[in-house]
C-alpha cells in the first residue's frame, strides 16, 4: 500500500510526499496542489503569499538567537510529468500515484512517480514543518508549471523573495552540487495540407508499434544514447515508403516536449502483394535495433497487424517532405562542455510528431549552456524544416544559470558534505533545464545551489527516488541551515 510510505524517515519528508502523491499535479493543472501548499502554511501559523501566476510563498521565522543571519530560499516546483505505460489505465487528471516501495527505492506502478520534483517539495515542507531545526530566516518557494515552459520562474517579480541565499531542490544525484544549468527553448513545427482521398484498389492498412524505448530525461538522461521512438519510426518508414509503395495515414510518436519518446504508431496503406515483404522488413528492423542498441534497450519491440483501411492518406510530397525532415533532423547530444568533463553542452529532443486532421505537428525541445550554440541549433533545425515547407515558431527561451566558482554557499555546501560523509562532493553544471537561472534573472546578488538525492529515471514509468539517500540529504540541509 502507498500509504506505508509515511512510515519512512525522515518522517516530516515522506509523509509530506505521500500526501502530493494523493493529489494529481501534471504540469498545466497545479491549482488543486498550490491549494494543498496554502493550506498548509497557513495551519503552520506561518505567513503565507501566492503571487499572479500562482507562485506559493511561505516564511518561517529564524530560531531565537539566529535573527541576525543570511535569509535561505528553499525552492521547489509543484507540478510533475505525466508519464504512463500504454498498458496501465491511468488518469493523472484525476487518480493518485499508486506509489509503493521496493527495497531501497519508491517507484510508481507503471507511471511517473512525481519525485521529480515532489522530493523537494516535501523537503522544503519538512524544513517548515520541524521546529527542532535550528536555522536563520527561511523562506520556501514552490514555483508552478516548470516542467513545460519554467511559468512559475519567468513569472518571479523582484522584490517577492527576501532570501539572500537560494537553496533549489531540484538536482537528482545525491554527492554533487550543481552550480549552473543549460537554458533552452521550444520549437514548433507545422505542416498544413488537403488531405488526399485516392488509396488504389488492392491496397491495405497495415499499423505498425514501435514500443519498449526507456525514453527519460530529455536533458538528464540525453547522453546515455537511448533510443528515439520517432527518429526510429521514420528511419523505417523511409525504405517502407521508398521500396515497398507505403503511404503514411498517420503518426503519432511521443507525448511530451522534455522526455525522450518511448512509442510510435503509425498506419500506412500498401499493396497487397507487398504485405509479407513490409512483414519481413519489420522483423528485420527490430533484430538491427536490438543489435545497435544493446546493452542500452533490452526490451525494443516492433510489430505489425492489419487493420482497417483509413479514409485518407497524407500527401505524397508532404509524406515525403515530413520524412527527409524527420531523417535529417539533429536530435541527441550535440556538443560537449570542455571545462566540466562528461557534460552536454548542447542537445536537441525530437519529443513529439503527431498527425491529425489535415495538421502535422512536430515539437522539438533544444538545450545549451551556451547563448550562441543554442540559437545556432535553432537556426539549424529551422533551416531543415522549413526546406522541406514546415511553418518553424521558436519559443519560450530561457537562458542557462551561470556557475559561480567563487560561491560562499558553495564553499560552505562542500565543507557540511564532507563533515557528515567523509568524502569530497562533486561540483557539476546541469544540462537539465533549472529554475535557476531565470531567478537569478529577477534576483541578481542572491548565491545559488542546486542539490538533491538520487533519483533515477525521471520523466519516465521506470522513475524512482533512493530512501537513503533522501535521509541523507535531509541531514545535509539540516546541517547546512544551522551553519549559514
Amino acid at each position: 500500500m502507498s500509504a506505508e510510505i509515511k512510515e519512512l524517515s525522515p518522517k516530516q519528508v515522506w509523509g509530506n510526499f505521500y500526501e502530493l502523491t494523493q493529489i494529481p499535479r501534471p504540469t498545466g493543472h497545479v491549482e488543486a496542489v498550490s491549494r494543498h501548499i496554502v493550506e498548509f502554511g497557513k495551519k503552520l501559523g506561518l505567513e503565507t503569499l501566492q503571487d499572479k501566476v500562482g507562485n506559493v510563498l511561505i516564511r518561517k521565522p529564524a530560531t531565537p538567537g539566529m535573527e541576525d543571519r543570511k535569509t535561505v530560499t528553499l525552492q521547489a516546483h509543484l507540478d510533475m510529468v505525466p508519464q504512463k505505460n500504454s498498458s496501465v489505465n491511468h488518469n493523472f487528471l484525476t487518480d493518485p500515484i499508486d506509489a509503493w516501495i521496493d527495497g531501497d527505492w519508491v517507484k510508481a506502478r507503471e507511471t511517473t512517480l512525481g519525485a521529480d520534483n515532489g522530493i523537494g517539495v516535501s523537503l522544503a515542507m519538512g524544513v517548515l514543518a520541524d521546529n527542532t531545526l535550528k536555522h536563520g530566516p527561511i523562506e520556501a518557494l514552490f514555483t508552478v508549471d516548470e516542467e513545460e515552459g519554467m511559468v512559475g520562474a519567468f513569472g518571479l517579480k523582484p522584490g517577492f523573495l527576501k532570501g539572500d541565499i537560494l537553496l533549489n531542490c531540484d538536482s537528482e544525484k545525491e554527492g554533487e552540487l550543481f552550480v549552473g544549468c543549460a537554458g533552452g527553448a521550444d520549437m514548433n513545427i507545422t505542416f498544413q495540407f488537403k488531405e488526399d482521398t485516392y488509396i488504389p484498389e488492392g491496397d491495405v492498412a497495415v499499423r505498425l508499434h514501435l514500443s519498449g524505448l526507456k525514453g527519460g530525461h530529455s536533458g538528464v538522461d540525453i547522453h546515455l544514447g537511448r533510443g528515439n521512438a520517432n527518429k526510429l519510426m521514420f528511419r523505417f518508414l523511409k525504405e517502407a515508403v521508398c521500396d515497398y509503395g507505403a503511404r503514411l495515414s498517420s503518426i503519432e510518436g511521443g507525448n511530451l516536449r522534455n522526455a525522450i519518446p518511448r512509442e510510435a504508431v503509425a498506419v500506412v496503406t500498401i499493396p497487397g502483394d507487398n504485405v509479407e515483404a513490409l512483414w519481413e522488413l519489420v522483423s528485420d528492423y527490430q533484430d538491427m535495433y536490438q543489435e545497435e542498441f544493446a546493452g542500452i534497450e533490452e526490451n525494443i519491440r516492433f510489430s505489425a497487424e492489419m487493420t482497417d483501411l483509413p479514409t485518407t492518406l497524407i500527401p505524397e510530397e508532404i509524406q515525403d517532405d515530413l520524412i527527409n525532415a524527420i531523417e535529417g533532423c539533429q536530435n541527441g547530444v550535440i556538443t560537449m562542455l570542455h571545462d566540466f568533463p562528461g557534460t552536454v553542452e548542447s542537445s536537441s529532443n525530437l519529443a513529439i510528431v503527431k498527425s491529425t486532421d489535415e495538421l502535422i505537428e512536430i515539437k522539438l525541445l533544444v538545450r545549451s549552456s551556451s547563448e550562441s550554440r543554442k540559437d545556432a541549433l535553432c537556426s539549424s533545425l529551422e533551416s531543415i524544416f522549413a526546406l522541406a515547407g514546415a511553418k518553424v515558431e521558436i519559443t519560450n527561451g530561457y537562458n542557462g544559470w551561470q556557475p559561480n566558482i567563487n560561491s560562499p554557499i558553495l564553499d560552505l555546501m562542500k565543507q557540511t558534505f564532507a563533515d557528515l560523509f567523509g568524502k569530497e562532493a562533486e561540483v557539476k553544471v546541469m544540462h537539465a533545464g533549472l529554475e535557476c537561472g531565470i531567478i537569478q534573472g529577477a534576483y541578481p546578488q542572491m548565491d545559488m545551489i542546486s542539490i538533491g538525492p538520487d533519483l533515477e529515471h525521471p520523466h519516465s514509468p521506470d522513475e524512482r527516488v533512493s530512501i537513503p539517500s533522501v535521509a541523507r540529504t535531509w541531514e545535509l540541509i539540516k546541517h547546512v541551515l544551522k551553519r549559514i
